[in-house]
């Protein structure tokens, strides 16, 4: 039986780059059927965060649990069970929809690849333009075939670094949509974004990060944007004074 896990687990992480500490003692707990927004100013430590929850990074110091054990202790299981969205989408423009999401389902080494791509197309909403080339899409279609790539192997886990990014408004509530279905079917969900207004719509919970700490937990997502302001104003005037 494969591995998998219903909570991640982050137990006072750090993450350096040399004298630059990017990840300062966050601890965190998230469970399957949430979706979890990474908030912050840029350089907050958002895209570090979801590094090294995706095991691209690893920890400077602390540890990150997948149902309370280790990338270490699970070994190459465990990416199975990740998927990643990235805001570069690492499609091949060169191919169409089809066979980009065939190529990537291959080197998954899934079975049944071609059923597989033909449901990812019809989640996207994209099977007139299968046989398109991408490089002809929209950043929303591009962003909608990059998703499915990121759920074709069935994960536990999505991470979405600012997915609703260069999306118009028919886009970003077509995607609000797939994660409210991606919810529902027990994914954990943990994205980063810029957008309050859209995730307040989506997020279960809101993660505040400034300057690699992390500064609230909102449960209650409704006022995120004053929330979210208070969080950091308060942050800053905690800061030393120089």
């Amino acid at each position: 039986m494969s591995f998998d896990f219903d909570q991640l687990e982050l137990v006072d992480v750090s993450r350096s780059f040399g004298r630059r500490k990017a990840l300062s003692h966050v601890s965190l707990t998230c469970h399957a059927g949430e979706i979890v927004g990474l908030l912050g100013p840029n350089g907050a430590g958002k895209s570090t965060l979801l590094s090294l929850v995706s095991t691209l990074l690893t920890p400077s110091a602390g540890e990150v649990r997948y149902g309370g054990r280790t990338a270490a202790d699970i070994g190459a299981g465990l990416r199975s069970r990740l998927g990643l969205l990235a805001h570069d989408l690492h499609l091949y423009p060169e191919l169409t929809a089809q066979e980009n999401l065939t190529f990537f389902g291959e080197l998954y080494g899934l079975s049944d690849v071609p059923a597989r791509v033909l449901r990812a197309l019809a989640l996207a909403g994209l099977s007139d333009r299968a046989s398109d080339f991408v490089s002809g899409f929209s950043r929303g279609m591009r962003q909608r075939v990059a998703l499915e790539r990121a759920l074709l192997h069935g994960p536990r886990l999505l991470l979405l670094d600012e997915p609703f990014t260069g999306l118009d408004d028919a886009s970003g509530r077509a995607l609000i949509g797939r994660l409210k279905e991606l919810r529902a079917d027990g994914r954990l969900v943990v994205l980063a974004t810029h957008d309050l207004d859209l995730a307040a719509e989506v997020l279960d919970t809101a993660v505040i990060l400034r300057d690699g700490k992390l500064v609230a937990v909102q449960a209650q997502t409704g006022a995120l944007r004053s929330q979210y302001r208070t969080s950091l104003h308060q942050a800053g005037s905690l800061k030393p004074k120089a």
